[in-house]
């Protein structure tokens, strides 16, 4: 399936794998990459070494194109925005704020920069600044969120800009990739599906969670502060909320997760930590390596694009 944004990067599939903290590593963005679609590397709150060790690694394991994540409030974005250029590194996405101030270094480096977007103001921003594309997210990813949904922002921002737009919110298998691109996107971003992936470093715990989870199983904490974030039901979610309805202050919030996200990733901790996932979940219900996942992905969108299970 070619696309704007498969002849753009050089990939064979539409298809990208999230930037997710903790659990975009070398090893899943090696075979998320491998199996044709688009790894990414984690930036998120990793000092520029770590980072730059991830890449090399990366490249030990692939000779397929991947990219980094920068997510722009970390303390350590600045260290992040010179490795990826020592690097050579030729594709980035960026979350979490604007990269304004980082994109002409970038673009002298010649890496095409995709910002991850949540509105079509910051969609045609990012255009005017030089994106070579945009990630439109939907409030049904997990992590951090905006308000509108996948359905209502991708052909929005589909209609506003000329760069290519890619889909992620709510999206795990071939009918989640062919409805966005009948809504206008060139691809789509995947997170929660390849978290349970053979490749993920995940643990056992997270992943059967994720497995497990039914269509009413995420909440979202933090609109009181203005910091939303979906995440998998349990005890730390429910606590927080509590606080949060309760009046707590932002300080006393974030205490509460300090480290959560590592402890359900890494240590396994389903109870006390932030199982970050999106709405799609339920529909994840096995777990299997990423050249699985990105086959049947593209086998289902196949199918339906192609028109033989078109039906009224």
């Amino acid at each position: 399936m070619k696309t704007r944004i498969t002849e753009l990067l050089g990939i064979k599939h539409p298809i990208i794998q999230g930037g997710m903290a903790w659990v975009a590593e070398h090893h899943l963005a090696a075979a998320v990459s491998n199996a044709g679609g688009l790894g990414l590397i984690g930036g998120a709150n990793a000092p520029g070494e770590v980072v730059r060790k991830e890449i090399r690694l990366a490249r030990e394991l692939t000779d397929k194109p991947f990219g980094v994540n920068v997510m722009l409030l970390s303390p350590y974005a600045e260290e992040v925005a010179d490795v990826v250029v020592e690097e050579g590194i030729r594709i980035i996405t960026t979350g979490a704020g604007s990269p304004e101030k980082y994109m002409e270094r970038w673009k002298e480096a010649g890496i095409m920069v995709i910002p991850v977007v949540a509105s079509v103001a910051l969609a045609k921003r990012m255009e005017r600044c030089g994106a070579a594309a945009v990630v439109a997210e939907g409030c049904e990813s997990g992590g951090h969120i905006g308000e509108l949904t996948t359905m209502t922002l991708v052909p929005q921002v589909a209609d506003a800009v000329e760069i290519p737009v890619i889909a992620a919110g709510g999206i795990a298998d071939g009918r989640g990739l062919a409805a966005a691109i009948m809504l206008g996107a060139a691809a789509v971003q995947i997170g929660t599906r390849f978290v349970v992936a053979d490749e993920s470093i995940a643990s056992d715990a997270y992943k059967d969670r994720i497995v497990k989870a039914r269509d009413i199983d995420s909440q979202v904490t933090g609109r009181s502060h203005g910091h939303p974030i979906r995440q998998l039901r349990n005890q730390m979610s429910r606590e927080y909320l509590k606080k949060e309805q309760e009046g707590a202050s932002f300080e006393e919030l974030e205490y509460m997760t300090l480290g959560a996200l590592r402890k359900a990733v890494v240590e396994g901790d389903v109870v006390n930590g932030t199982l970050m996932a999106g709405q799609i979940a339920g529909l994840i219900d096995k777990r299997e390596s990423c050249q699985d996942i990105v086959d049947d992905i593209m086998a289902g969108a196949g199918k339906l694009l192609s028109g033989s299970q078109f039906c009224i």
